[in-house]
């Protein structure tokens, strides 16, 4: 699997980015103001990210997804670790992420990945989204907040 950043002129694979956004209003503004990195293997994108910078010396890892058929691999992994080493040459200092109270998976990679709880943004989804979000049987209600030093 290699994993390259796509220039702006490219057309961003949309089918992925929508399972980590359903809000195509959201992902066109990212992609916009963010720089986009696709895994290929097999001449085909197999997972995506976007990095985003929010502030001076912060970089937000946003839109991470993995193609549904190549999940349960360690790609999602593979991308945040990829993701962390982009950030570092870029000269970031942190990393925030956030992910919905309902991401039980994301959640855990994110923690295995060094990433620390900051903070919960109470009625994120159900402001910010008109379609009620359920994963793993739960509600999406709450963006949960995650934060990773850079500084070595």
């Amino acid at each position: 699997m290699k994993i390259y950043k796509i220039d702006k002129g490219n057309q961003p694979p949309m089918e992925l980015l929508l399972l980590a956004d359903p809000n195509k209003d959201y992902v066109d503004w990212y992609i916009d103001r963010g720089s986009c990195y696709v895994a290929i293997e097999n001449e085909q994108i197999i997972g995506v990210y976007v990095l985003l910078s929010t502030r001076p010396g912060t970089v937000e890892l946003i839109n991470i997804a993995v193609a549904e058929k190549e999940q349960g691999r360690g790609i999602g992994r593979q991308l945040v670790e990829h993701a962390i080493r982009c950030a570092v040459e870029q000269g970031y200092e942190t990393m925030e992420i956030g992910t919905g109270n309902s991401s039980i998976g994301q959640l855990a990679l994110y923690q295995k990945c060094g990433f620390r709880i900051t903070g919960v943004d109470r009625g994120y989804f159900q402001e910010k989204y008109e379609a009620e979000i359920i994963e793993n049987g739960i509600v999406c209600r709450d963006m949960i907040r995650l934060s990773i030093s850079l500084a070595r």
